[in-house]
């Protein structure tokens, strides 16, 4: 009995195996895959094989199908995605013994192309003979190897980021970056003419000018180019009252009425003079024809309108989520809108990196009491101070827009060399999504604004409803104080200043001891009194009617992005209750 059991165990063995082992019994077909989370990936418009491993699939009929159509019948896939998504695939193996199928997942992804943008390049540059410039790329990151090539002519001259034109001859030249990988290539053509002597201009922020009798206000250019060795003159009327290299003039006409005031500049270069010519208007008016607009039993201690809201770029800017934007703000009114239901809800308005600003007016004045006369709401707490520079305005001409005279609140870091004043910074826009922004400054400096894709993955943090490419914000710089304590650019401290600076941890003027270690709203408090003309010298301001928060400091903290002034609210301290 045995041996016939042995026996029947040899016979059925080899009935289940042929020549060449391959399993014949009635198992069903079997797949796995060496990619055992059953997801794949592929760029658009590129192919990817899927090779599956399979068992007992002797003369099997093999089916690929997603949502039930057909779209392959051999054993492997050769899959070409169309569009960007998630892509759910489903491959079925039939035998005379059964079937097996599986379900995988294949993501489309985008091309990591290197989309490339280089400050200015659209304007093209003029320089002059002897002199040079340097342009830096900014390249869109991407997980692959890039190269980079500057070709000046057709020839290569550089493979860094960074290339520094000479000028050593007349004539125009053609400047191309490239950044290539295997996904593809993006470039940036850009003019430069070299001339004997570059032209000579200048823009004014304003021709007209509100001045109050016994104030002093600057008048004339807000940038030049070319004009470094330029005689500047200023008149009125036939009378010469400045001559020389300052490029403004501190104007402190008394006579109530209107001026006219003529500002050329001279400029000679080798054998030619040249000249540049512009009229300037300044109306005096008397301090008694200030327009004063006394408390009413409704007056309300708060701000009542958010007049202008230009942030310089910034990782909140835009953003969706936290930073409370809805996409639709494509338009300054806006902006202006998002920034009053921020502030209505008690939330913060982010102002960006360096520059970006809000203008709020009240529905009475302010008066300077000689103490501490309003309020400004930030987020600050120890170790996080991010400072903003404090400007006030009157209503001079009564026409209820803050359109005259902004004067600084003097701060703690007024006067220090360290402390720029008039400082200007160029923002650019991206060439495409996700990029940081580029910037460059009137002392001869660049860089961005980063893109910090892992926390605000918005498309651009430059303000949607900005419409030209670039913009320049001007004003007073603070020397940059932050650091990272940790050495590793884990952990930065943003310390505070002394006082005079909204969203700033001051043990001065945020007139209280609390921690605030949940980031609460606190307010540093400022006094009217501390008011300066444009020289540094106090003005007399019996009242006020708009302030304007901006941000004071150019500089950013790793992962924690830009140094941005963040501002909740205003008050007028005359109206409430310490």
């Amino acid at each position: 009995m045995k041996k016939l059991l042995l026996f029947s165990a040899i016979i059925l063995a080899f009935s289940s195996c042929n020549i060449d082992e391959e399993i014949t019994v009635d198992n069903p077909p079997k797949i796995t895959f060496e990619n055992k989370s059953g997801v794949y990936s592929t760029k658009i418009g590129r192919t990817i094989t899927i090779v599956p491993n399979y068992e007992y699939a002797k003369n099997a009929i093999y089916t690929w199908s997603i949502n039930d159509s057909i779209i392959g019948i051999d054993p492997t896939l050769e899959f070409c995605g169309k569009e960007l998504g998630q892509v759910y695939v489903t491959i079925k193996v039939e035998t005379e013994n059964g079937e097996d199928k599986r379900e995988i997942r294949i993501d489309v992804v985008e091309l990591e192309i290197p989309t490339v943008s280089v400050a200015g390049a659209e304007n093209g540059f003029i320089l002059a003979l002897d002199g040079k410039i340097t342009l830096n790329a900014l390249v869109r990151k991407t997980s692959i190897p890039t190269t980079y090539d500057w070709k000046l002519n057709d020839q290569s001259v550089s493979s860094e980021l960074s290339y520094t034109f000479l000028a050593k001859e007349l004539g125009i030249y053609t400047l191309v970056f490239e950044a290539k990988n295997e996904d593809g290539a993006d470039k940036v053509e850009i003019k430069i003419e070299v001339v004997e002597f570059a032209p000579i201009s200048w823009q004014f922020l304003q021709t007209d000018y509100q001045l109050v009798a016994g104030r002093v206000i600057e008048v004339g250019p807000t940038e030049t180019q070319n004009l470094e060795n330029a005689t500047f003159c200023y008149k009125l009327g036939e009378n010469t009252v400045q001559e020389g290299t300052k490029q403004t003039w501190m104007c402190n006409l008394t006579q109530v009425g209107k001026h006219e005031v003529t500002v050329s500049a001279n400029i000679v270069r080798g054998e030619k003079e040249e000249s540049l010519t512009q009229t300037l208007t300044v109306n005096v008016i008397s301090p008694e024809d200030l327009n004063y607009r006394a408390k009413t039993e409704n007056s309300s201690a708060n701000w009542n309108k958010v007049y202008e809201y230009t942030p310089a770029p910034g990782q909140f800017i835009n953003e969706l989520k936290t930073g409370g934007f809805d996409g639709n703000q494509s338009t300054p009114q806006a902006s202006i809108a998002y920034a009053e239901a921020r502030l209505s809800s008690n939330n913060w308005v982010s102002l960006g990196g360096f520059g970006g600003y809000i203008v709020v007016g009240f529905d009475h004045s302010i008066d300077n009491t000689g103490g501490y006369d309003f309020g400004v709401l930030g987020n600050s707490f120890s170790g996080s101070s991010e400072p903003g520079i404090v400007w006030v305005m009157q209503d001079e001409n009564g026409d209820g827009l803050p359109n005259d005279n902004w004067y600084e609140l003097r701060g703690s870091e007024t006067g220090k060399e360290s402390t720029i004043q008039n400082y200007a910074i160029t923002y650019y826009r991206p060439s495409a999504k996700q990029m940081s922004v580029q910037w460059t400054d009137n002392q001869g400096n660049s860089g961005e604004i980063d893109y910090l894709k892992m926390y605000h993955n918005q498309d651009f943090y430059y303000p949607m409803w900005i419409e030209e490419n670039s913009y320049t914000l001007r004003g007073t710089c603070l020397e940059a104080r932050n650091y990272d304590k940790s050495g590793n650019g884990s952990y930065w401290i943003l310390p505070e200043y002394d006082w005079g600076y909204a969203d700033n941890f001051s043990s001065i003027d945020r007139l209280t001891n609390d921690a605030n270690a949940n980031a609460d709203a606190n307010a540093n408090y400022f006094k009217i009194s501390n008011a300066i003309d444009a020289q540094g010298n106090s003005v007399d301001l019996k009242f006020i009617d708009f302030i304007k928060i901006q941000t004071g400091v150019n500089t950013k903290s790793g992962w924690l992005g830009e140094v941005s002034t963040e501002v909740l609210g205003f008050f007028d301290c005359s109206m409430t209750k310490e």
